[in-house]
């Protein structure tokens, strides 16, 4: 599954994605151990409620790297929804 920048999917739907649809643990622990987590982007991988989750590299960089993202494309919050001036 590809995963643009400036967007977000959950690891709800990353494990329906796969075939597993009731593996969204399993799925956050396997995207938690990513070692190139910049070039497999996890960081775009967010709850179901679209809040952040983990981070191997922690918190402050995942919102970081989302908002270096979100600056360039305009088209996903800080947690993960669309931005209004995104949607016109």
């Amino acid at each position: 599954m590809q995963i643009p920048v400036g967007r977000a999917v959950t690891y709800s739907d990353l494990a329906g994605h796969v075939g597993s649809p009731k593996a969204a643990r399993a799925v956050g622990s396997a995207v938690g151990r990513n070692p190139i987590s910049f070039v497999v982007p996890c960081h775009r991988v967010l709850r179901k409620g679209g809040e952040l989750g983990g981070y191997h590299w922690g918190l402050t960089r995942k919102k970081a790297i989302i908002g270096w993202e979100m600056g360039r494309t305009g088209s996903m919050g800080p947690d993960g929804s669309e931005r209004e001036e995104a949607r016109h």
